[in-house]
């Protein structure tokens, strides 16, 4: 099972100056013109232009991050980046050493970074990783108005985890929740197995109403797409694991209705009876 040894967050970092490169508008304009979509200039010459390469050369900063030598590298992204001509995650390798099988994953929304918990667990069960990095990043710059992040105000963000196979809290299970099915009875079997020693920590697109009562909630402030649970979790782990025995995370995409949860353990509690996150 993956534990965390060391994780870094940035959040709503300082923008760069538009640049109206030709290239890029004209990627744009083919990106959205078939769609009946036109580039929105306000829209860019406003925005942060904070690309995922900047947020990457501020994660990797995090103390245990740039030694950490990974395996396995995966950047997990729900929104596009502003810039569409680099890859990432061989960009992120080359930062830790370029030594590591490494991939995106997008497309999957508010999903993305659980959908990659899942995966490197299963390397780690087949033997193919020791150490992995996880980045999930969230840049704001788009071309055309998209409501999720202009109605909602986001702002830029990034996180980064490693992993390794002991130390820190272990990911126990990873799971979903489609939407229309009830949040509430999983959260209180989980809860349940020990109230005290339990801490739920759910994203702002969580609605509170889906949560049974609880003796330890936590909820992350706006601002953030998929990055809310896991900005908390770089940010309190080493506190939440001297007081807590298990963490649970958990949030709701707001496109989808569909909800994610991670589930975190520290020491050693016997058998994983949910038999890792799949």
């Amino acid at each position: 099972m993956p534990s965390l040894r060391a994780a870094g967050a940035v959040l709503a970092p300082p923008g760069k100056p538009h640049d109206p490169d030709p290239a890029t508008l004209s990627y744009y304009r083919d990106l959205v013109e078939p769609f009946g979509l036109e580039v929105a200039q306000d829209l860019l010459s406003a925005a942060p232009h904070v690309d995922h390469r900047d947020l990457l050369d501020r994660l990797v900063a995090a103390d245990g991050v740039a030694d950490s030598t990974p395996d396995l590298v995966i950047v997990a992204q729900a929104l596009p980046d502003v810039t569409p001509f680099t890859a990432i995650a061989p960009y992120l390798d080359r930062l830790l050493g370029g030594r590591a099988t490494n991939f995106g994953i997008h497309q999957q929304g508010l999903a993305a970074p659980f959908t990659a918990l899942r995966v490197i667990a299963a390397f780690e069960r087949a033997g193919r990783t020791r150490t992995s990095v996880l980045a999930v990043l969230e840049q704001t710059t788009l071309p055309t108005r998209f409501p999720l992040v202009h109605d909602n105000e986001l702002v830029d963000s990034g996180v980064i985890l490693v992993f390794g196979r002991d130390g820190g809290p272990r990911v126990t299970a990873v799971e979903a929740v489609r939407a229309g099915r009830p949040l509430r009875p999983r959260i209180a079997e989980l809860v349940g197995e020990d109230p005290d020693g339990t801490l739920v920590v759910t994203g702002p697109w969580c609605d509170a109403v889906q949560l049974p009562a609880v003796p330890h909630h936590q909820r992350t402030s706006p601002g953030t797409y998929c990055t809310s649970v896991w900005l908390a979790l770089a940010e309190h782990w080493q506190a939440w694991q001297r007081e807590y025995r298990t963490v649970l995370l958990c949030d709701t995409d707001p496109r989808s209705g569909d909800r994610h949860l991670a589930v975190l353990q520290v020491g050693d509690r016997g058998p994983d009876k949910a038999g890792g996150p799949r």
